[in-house]
């Protein structure tokens, strides 16, 4: 099959959906997104992808090293790299916007394949837990998606979300995923879906996704829905993390550091590993007291095997009012399972769920080993709108990313399917 298929990715985020759909031999033609940081990234990204084909990667090196500011990166790519990324929310005011851009992008040529999911919060379990969510906007982004599709009429389509899409429900009772699943119907899509634990494709998470892929005017009885190849590496969370630079609490940086120790033969399989420089190993600064709680829970699991629960902490260490609801507001990402807990967007907000196993460094992950949970390349760079490192957006935009190697797998059989 021709390495020319081309695509395009709605509520692209950072780019985790997108990464390993380019790594299958899919070419974007544009990224959608909201997020202007998650823009500059997924240009940044851009960027170093057309400096890789066009043996200029160097360029892309020196940048890391702040030797080259962005505007000279963006300046080394044409034009139409940096443009194809659209900061636009998706809508009914900006869709003919939107539409013009993609068009300008597409030229002559045809859209293969649109992939995306629209945010997840408003279908989120964790989110309807918290507030109520019944009358987001949110929860109708899947109309302005069945859009694209109506206009572009791409061959298939792949679709992304939260487990808790299966049940959210409309202020009529009826199931989003129901009027989903019957626009695409109507808009000429046979669809099938499936929840996939990205454990099972070589990501060292515990992350289950609905994956929903639409066929164009599909006829046949078969499934069409890929059939996508397991791998479980023989590793451990560990691997993810041992050959980093030892730091504690406010310790690191967002420029390059160098590698303790070589990279594990996974992170080399998983495409994790590179040579360019490694960026975002940063921790946060914590108070004496929550990193008196790190050490308890890391003893807890280090001795007993055992989860910290909230009522488990001495009395004076127990400062939050509610000690009823979220008792395990603190856990350790353990390094001697196969798989950690899944990565969600509050790591932007404190880092007391994903507190490293290293009694030692005692402290919360940093953004570079949250990356590598998402099996994000080291190469990749998380930007932010001011040019400047900001630690919180780039954790917002790795917690919010499609695991890069889920993608892939899911990417390289849709292909094969072609």
């Amino acid at each position: 099959m021709s390495s020319t298929l081309k695509f395009l990715d709605l509520f692209a985020g950072a780019g985790g959906l997108s990464e390993g759909f380019i790594r299958a031999g899919f070419k974007p033609i544009a990224h959608v997104e909201a997020d202007a940081s998650a823009c500059f990234t997924l240009k940044t990204r851009q960027a170093f992808h057309w400096l890789k084909n066009n043996n200029s990667i160097d360029l892309y090196s020196k940048y890391l090293k702040n030797e080259i500011t962005r505007n000279e990166l963006y300046s080394a790519v044409p034009i139409s790299e940096i443009d194809s990324v659209i900061n636009e929310i998706i809508g009914p005011d900006t869709l003919d916007k939107i539409f013009q851009k993609i068009d300008q992008e597409l030229g002559q040529s045809k859209l293969d394949l649109i992939i995306g999911g629209p945010p997840c919060q408003a279908y989120s379990l964790i989110g309807r837990a918290r507030g109520n969510m019944i009358d987001d906007p949110r929860n109708h982004l899947y109309k302005y998606y069945a859009e694209f599709l109506k206009r572009y009429k791409p061959k298939y389509f792949v679709f992304e979300n939260v487990l808790g899409l299966l049940t959210a429900k409309s202020p009529e009772g009826e199931l989003y995923f129901d009027k989903m699943k019957s626009l695409f119907i109507e808009i000429g899509y046979s669809i099938e879906y499936r929840v996939l634990s990205a454990n099972e494709y070589g990501v060292l998470q515990n992350r289950k996704r609905i994956i929903l892929v639409g066929k164009r005017r599909y006829r046949g009885k078969k499934s069409f829905y890929p059939e996508i190849e397991k791998w479980v590496p023989e590793v451990n969370v560990w691997d993810l993390l041992k050959d980093l630079p030892k730091i504690n609490a406010g310790g690191g940086k967002a420029s390059p550091l160098e590698l303790i120790a070589k990279p594990s033969q996974w992170l080399k399989q998983a495409q994790i590993f590179t040579t360019l420089p490694l960026t975002w190993h940063e921790a946060r600064p914590h108070s004496e007291q929550d990193l008196e709680i790190y050490k308890f829970a890391v003893n807890l699991w280090n001795n007993q095997k055992r989860r910290l629960h909230y009522d488990d902490l001495p009395e004076h260490l127990k400062s939050h009012k509610g000690r009823n609801s979220f008792v395990d507001r603190f856990k350790v990402v353990a390094g001697d399972l196969a798989a950690c807990h899944t990565v969600v967007a509050h790591i932007s907000k404190d880092g007391h769920h994903y507190i490293h196993p290293d009694i030692e460094q005692n402290r919360s992950l940093t953004p570079r080993e949250v990356a590598r949970i998402q099996s994000f390349p080291d190469d990749y760079y998380f930007e932010n709108v001011s040019g400047k490192p900001a630690r919180t957006s780039a954790f917002k935009q790795i917690g919010n990313a499609v695991p890069v190697l889920l993608a892939q797998k899911i990417a390289e059989q849709l292909l094969r399917d072609w």
